[in-house]
């Protein structure tokens, strides 16, 4: 079985973000957000001051730039957290931080840090920033400058910055399970597996013509959406499974691309139209690595094991990956934290 899609959605207006969260997608269309879950049901919809440019989430909060300003929204109940806070040039993109807190960018050159609940911790000088990248860990963030070069800052009370290397990238994808897909000055693609000095791992594996706008790694590998509005597969370089290389071919499937699980994956059209994608194929292979997971958490033997597995647990959640977490901390005994979790998926009642 390949992959296909499992329904569409049109927007009222016109989209300007899209985010996978919770196994569903927020949707920014118009002066308005908008969270369909899994079965692509609407579980709330509210109106917004302005046009929302950049969405990231975690701990069931998302955090929201439009405007000039940040702000802090409830993930379960739509309502605004914070008063919000602003720059005077603007917030370009938001990114959650591993273990709690935000990182935004901002046109003045600066990436401002802030804790959980929207309180402002400090500013780093950074330079221009088209895009941020990821984070390596909670400390080390990896960004793209406007010439197309890699930085890595390190993030704590004497924040640092150096080139991961002087090599000049046309295109770049966000870090996706501590990879890169990007793309050289002569259309070539590579994967890469980059550290805070360098890389593990940098390898060509396409040389045809592929124009990526957007790219996301999936449990077969990585799709990207190019520029003619079709998902092209790339394939998963450390196994065997191998899917159909094209999907939308003709279908003009937009330009914004968006995952939180291994087996499905959200592309929108500007013009409204949002389809969810959906891999049976992948599913037991989604399954099977959840179970693992909470396998190996029950097995763990020391404290140091525990203390790792309760890092996944948190990753998971940062991420969006709300059932691997809850299975996590129940393997680790840890009642609160699961009790915590399933209040949050209270929201997502349609699925009974």
């Amino acid at each position: 079985m390949t992959w296909k899609i499992s329904w569409s959605w049109q927007a009222p207006s016109r989209i300007a973000t899209i985010l996978a969260v919770d196994e569903g997608v927020i949707i920014s269309s118009g002066l308005q957000l908008n969270y369909l879950n899994a079965k692509g049901d609407t579980v709330w919809s509210t109106n917004v001051p302005f046009k929302v440019h950049s969405l990231a989430a975690q701990s069931g909060r998302i955090g929201v730039l439009m405007a000039h300003g940040f702000y802090i929204y409830s993930l379960t109940t739509a309502k605004q957290i914070t008063e919000g806070r602003s720059t005077p040039a603007g917030f370009k993109e938001i990114m959650a931080r591993p273990g709690g807190g935000w990182i935004l960018s901002c046109r003045n050159g600066q990436l401002h840090l802030f804790s959980a609940e929207g309180r402002g911790i400090r500013r780093m000088e950074s330079g221009s920033v088209r895009r941020l990248l990821g984070w390596l860990d909670r400390e080390h963030l990896l960004w793209q400058d406007n010439d197309g070069i890699i930085w890595c800052g390190r993030l704590t009370e004497e924040d640092k910055k150096r080139k991961l290397e002087d090599r000049v990238w046309s295109w770049i994808s966000s870090l996706n399970d501590g990879r890169l897909l990007l793309q050289s000055g002569d259309g070539a693609v590579w994967e890469g597996v980059p550290h805070p000095f360098g890389w593990d791992k940098l390898e060509c594996i396409e040389t045809m013509s592929i124009e990526p706008m957007n790219a996301v790694r999936t449990g077969d590998g990585w799709w990207t959406l190019s520029l003619d509005g079709e998902l092209h597969h790339l394939g998963d370089f450390d196994n065997e499974i191998q899917e159909t290389p094209i999907l939308g071919k003709d279908m003009e499937l937009g330009d914004l691309l968006s995952h939180n699980v291994g087996d499905s994956m959200y592309t929108a059209t500007r013009e409204g139209l949002v389809r969810k994608w959906s891999a049976p194929h992948l599913f037991d292979v989604e399954r099977q690595s959840r179970y693992k997971a909470a396998a190996d958490a029950a097995m763990a033997r020391n404290w140091e094991d525990r203390r790792q597995m309760f890092i996944r647990a948190q990753e998971a959640e940062d991420v969006g990956k709300v059932s691997l977490a809850i299975e996590l901390y129940e393997a680790l005994g840890r009642k609160e934290d699961v009790r915590r979790l399933l209040s949050r998926l209270k929201g997502d009642d349609l699925d009974d």
